[in-house]
């Protein structure tokens, strides 16, 4: 096997959602252990799929790959550590302090915050901390997606200044005590992330535009932050068997020009270009022929494709059907990254607007792609996002306006450095998303969400709130004491789960209905987005990926969704609004 990157010990793999970090990731780690270097795989993803992909159970701790001497992998579990970092800051006060007391500093770490600072303090552990990776040549991180990617990257350097300027002594994640004792850990980890002899950053992108334009910003960012020795490989390049086959040319000719416009930061970068596979890479077998020659030999599904096509279900247009009956309301996309939350919003969002709907198209999401998606204006349609900056910055004043009055200057003083902590951030963006969702009141609000780890912490965070509202309940806004029952009630929510014809996405969003479920909100759709499964492909390796998305659709279709739309891979991108209805409609030709 090939490796397409320095071998520095500390490798990242980082981009847009859905672009094969985590098989490149995999593949990588393998070929370092095959070439006879001590491997430790780690993911850091609050939605990890890694053990899916390796085809082996795993946990906290460092799991030997049996297929492959020398490999060890684990997750780092963001609810684990969540609970053992509560532990840690309560439990010297249990038998202490009375026991409402110790039971109200457990419910100030039960929001994400809480479970963000968790995760990195794991994070930091493995990256500075050579005690607990001595026994490894190589550290290997599957991140997060991208935006969750430079939120983890940019903690350390946050942290480390929030801890050195704080003169409370305590914080949004309580007592500092639970800081303080691993500042010299969090400065060494700052200094691993910037030193270009010990990390390397992978940026991973598709060739296509989105994902390109995603990993330039990522670059410029982390740059930004010091973290330079970085290296760009695309994902599933794709190259036409013959010219006889429309969506095959096309697929071909549109990677081809995204590689021709490369944003300048990457076109100066060292870059690899990883061919298409003709189906999802499980197993170490498959891994170890990703980045091989092409004499290496097939790829082979873990999998049959299962003995006839299926019936496939109806499309977008179905779906708002139903969605537009109650007459305003709020619909979600929900997925794992990279499956076309977007495009699917964007397209719910036209559709109801060309039946003469008023509709406001947003977005939780950091790494947002809305605008680009619609193009030009559209009457009836307010496009907007969440700007996490400008959000903090609101929340912050209005703080401190509100404690003007009752702060003498040093009261003032301090609150304001204590507003400075990372995590204010969720807070000042939880509430801008309970707004929004307050806004189905008057009309459609459709909502393009975050990948699925930062969706289920921004729902988390509702829990979170709801039961500090049941305690007082003229302490926050309406849109936030009235959000949690907005999005249990069916009537006013409806959360379209979207997901590729695939084993890991499918799966995944089967995880996150079952999140859903326990949190009292039943998924009202899926939506099986870019299928190749339809009629009239002949090109062998897009026609071996639509034979092998048979049984992914009798899955969803048989076991997992009340109501399933079907989406083809069409061979224009849908962007605009004509394309979009389009898109909605099963209008294949655009």
């Amino acid at each position: 096997m090939l490796l397409p990157i320095p071998a520095t010990r500390v490798l990242f793999f980082t981009g847009k959602g859905g672009v094969g970090k985590t098989s490149l990731a995999c593949a990588t780690a393998i070929a370092l252990a095959d070439a006879g270097r001590r491997v430790l795989l780690v993911s850091t993803d609050p939605a990890s799929n890694l053990d899916e992909v390796l085809d082996v159970g795993l946990s906290a701790q460092p799991t030997p790959v049996p297929e492959v001497p020398r490999l060890s992998a684990l997750n780092v579990n963001p609810e684990a550590a969540a609970l053992a970092y509560r532990e840690r800051v309560v439990g010297p006060y249990r038998g202490i302090l009375p026991a409402d007391a110790v039971a109200r500093i457990e419910e100030q770490l039960s929001g994400a915050c809480t479970v963000e600072i968790a995760a990195f303090d794991e994070f930091t552990t493995l990256l500075a901390d050579a005690g607990h990776t001595a026994a490894f040549d190589h550290v290997v991180f599957d991140t997060a997606p991208t935006g969750h990617t430079l939120r983890l990257l940019q903690l350390p350097a946050a942290w480390t200044g929030f801890i050195d300027t704080n003169a409370t002594g305590t914080s949004c994640l309580g007592p500092l005590a639970g800081l303080q004792g691993k500042l010299d850990l969090y400065r060494e980890s700052l200094a691993a992330l910037v030193d270009p002899v010990t990390t390397t950053v992978v940026l991973v992108a598709r060739p296509e535009k989105t994902a390109l334009d995603e990993a330039a910003r990522t670059s410029a960012e982390l740059a930004a932050l010091g973290v330079t020795h970085q290296r760009l490989i695309v994902n599933g390049v794709f190259t036409a068997a013959g010219a006889g086959d429309p969506a095959a040319t096309a697929l071909e000719r549109r990677g081809r020009l995204a590689l021709d416009h490369l944003p300048a930061v990457l076109s100066a970068m060292p870059r690899v270009e990883v061919p298409l596979a003709p189906c999802a890479l499980i197993g170490a077998r498959n891994l170890r022929r990703l980045l091989a020659p092409p004499d290496a030999g097939p790829i082979h599904d873990v999998a049959t494709a299962g003995d006839s096509a299926p019936v496939l279900p109806g499309g977008i247009a179905a779906l708002v059907d139903a969605i537009e009956r109650d007459g305003h309301g709020v619909v979600f996309t929900m997925g794992k990254g990279g499956v076309g939350k977007t495009t699917v919003a964007a397209a719910v969002a036209m559709e109801l607007v060309s039946r003469g709907h008023a509709v406001q198209l947003s977005t939780t999401d950091p790494a947002a792609h809305i605008a680009t998606a619609i193009g030009d204006s559209v009457p009836g349609l307010t496009v907007s996002r969440i700007d996490p900056k400008a959000e903090t910055r609101a929340y912050s004043d209005e703080v401190l306006a509100g404690a003007a009055t009752s702060l003498d200057d040093r009261g003032r003083e301090l609150l304001a450095e204590d507003l400075r902590s990372p995590c204010t951030e969720e807070i000042a963006v939880f509430r801008a998303f309970a707004r929004l969702v307050a806004g189905g009141e008057q009309g459609f609000v459709v909502l393009d969400t975050a990948p699925t780890g930062h969706t289920l912490l921004l729902l988390d965070a509702a829990q979170a709130y709801h039961r500090e509202v049941s305690r007082a309940e003229g302490a926050v806004p309406d849109a936030v004491r009235r959000l949690l029952p907005r999005l249990r009630d069916p009537l006013y929510t409806k959360v379209l789960l979207v997901t590729l014809p695939e084993a890991t996405p499918v799966h995944e969003a089967a995880g996150l209905q079952d999140d859903l479920r326990r949190a009292g909100i039943e998924p009202f759709a899926w939506v099986v987005n870019q299928s190749f499964a339809g009629a009239g492909i002949t090109d062998p390796i897009l026609r071996e990926r639509g034979q092998r998305e048979w049984r992914y659709l009798r899955e969803v279709e048989d076991r997992l969704a009340s109501r399933v739309a079907w989406v083809p891979w069409l061979p224009e991108a849908p962007v605009g609004a004509a394309r979009l209805l389009a898109l909605a409609r099963g209008d294949v030709t655009g």
